[in-house]
């Protein structure tokens, strides 16, 4: 009875009979080997998985670090106050959009998990927001009473195509000075047609094909001047408004297309000598500059001239005038008003122009009798 009880130990194996049972069970319980084959295949699909990362993230980071270049090349000559070469200057005159590439690149490199790519994509949003911001003062200062009020249009037609919509404008706004660039021979031929020359007996046109043409419409009596030499004409005019004498130039200087650099660097040199020369007197220089704020060639035509930019003054600040196709707010800044302190800012107009890459506008002046 007490043995059937106490079973003793395997005289063969020298173990215990409930020992023999359990080591029996363990070496057919299949648990620790499918425990065994779990841990195996997932350390195979991690390092499968990094392999596989990696040049995904390497990937990802030289895409980062691509168009973090791109943009910092650009921002980098706005900040140093250079316009270089191709492609620069015409990237420049988008400078606000190229914050859309940067957090891009920003993302990228966040998803990289590149550390220092990221700090990079940082400084590079920081500085481009910065310069993002408007140039030159929120305001004129003129001095002394106000003399006359006045308004002023500029208009590029494009060949003379937007002629019809820049007549009707005239005719509708009744602007005390209009400023026409590309108005080709049919566009002059129709100002004269078309505008009676009791409402605006003062005219200087250049005729001429295509975008050489150019004329300027006064209500005021003024003196014709050569103006600003140039391949598209920009003639010029001294005006006499509530008994001030006032400069008036229009400015259309070439584009900065790939292989005109040169050139459009030059004509805007032309315009800067013409602002730097008006110091000091009332002057009105409008027109189709082919440059924006952030190119380093249009800010030292304020600076030289002590001008305002009409638009950034009245809150209109970066409201594209080319090309008109693009739907706001794409497009870029080039048609502008500057003033100098003789005049306040009252407010400006952008107008769209069928038939035209460009959009018109329109500021309200005060000229102040100093």
């Amino acid at each position: 009875m007490a043995a059937e009880l106490f079973p003793r130990a395997d005289r063969s194996t020298g173990m215990d009979p409930l020992d023999t049972g359990r080591a029996r069970q363990s070496t057919t319980d299949p648990a620790p080997a499918a425990r065994t084959t779990a841990r195996t295949a997932w350390t195979a699909r991690t390092a499968w998985t990094a392999r596989t990362a990696r040049p995904a993230r390497t990937a990802t980071a030289w895409s980062a670090g691509l168009l973090l270049a791109a943009v910092a090349v650009v921002v980098g000559c706005r900040a140093a106050g250079v316009d270089a070469y191709t492609p620069v200057p015409q990237l420049l005159a988008f400078l606000p959009w190229l914050l859309v590439p940067a957090v891009l690149a920003l993302l990228l490199a966040v998803l990289a998990r590149h550390r220092a790519l990221v700090v990079c994509a940082v400084v590079v949003l920081a500085v481009t927001g910065w310069y993002v911001r408007p140039y030159g003062a929120g305001a004129t200062h003129p001095r002394g009473p106000v003399v006359a009020q006045l308004r002023v249009l500029t208009a590029n037609v494009e060949f003379g195509q937007a002629t019809p919509d820049l007549i009707g404008t005239v005719r509708r706004e009744k602007p005390d000075l209009v400023f026409v660039q590309e108005c080709a021979r049919a566009c002059s031929d129709a100002l004269a047609a078309r505008i009676p020359r009791a409402d605006y007996p003062y005219r200087h046109v250049v005729e001429g094909d295509l975008a050489h043409g150019s004329a300027i419409l006064s209500v005021h009596p003024i003196r014709n001047s050569p103006g600003i030499p140039g391949e598209l004409a920009m003639p010029g005019a001294e005006a006499r408004i509530g008994g001030r004498a006032v400069r008036l130039q229009l400015a259309h200087p070439l584009p900065p297309i790939p292989g005109g650099i040169g050139s459009w660097r030059e004509e805007l040199g032309l315009v800067r000598a013409y602002a730097a020369d008006s110091r000091g007197t009332p002057t009105i220089l409008a027109g189709d500059f082919n440059a924006t704020q952030d190119h380093a060639a249009f800010r030292r035509i304020l600076d030289a001239g002590a001008l305002h930019d009409s638009a950034r003054v009245a809150g209109a600040f970066r409201t594209p005038t080319w090309p008109a196709t693009s739907p706001r707010p794409f497009g870029a800044q080039v048609d502008h008003v500057l003033v100098s302190d003789d005049f306040g800012v009252l407010d400006a107009r952008i107008l769209d122009f069928a038939d035209t890459d460009h959009r018109a506008l329109l500021v309200r002046l005060e000229l102040h009798g100093g």
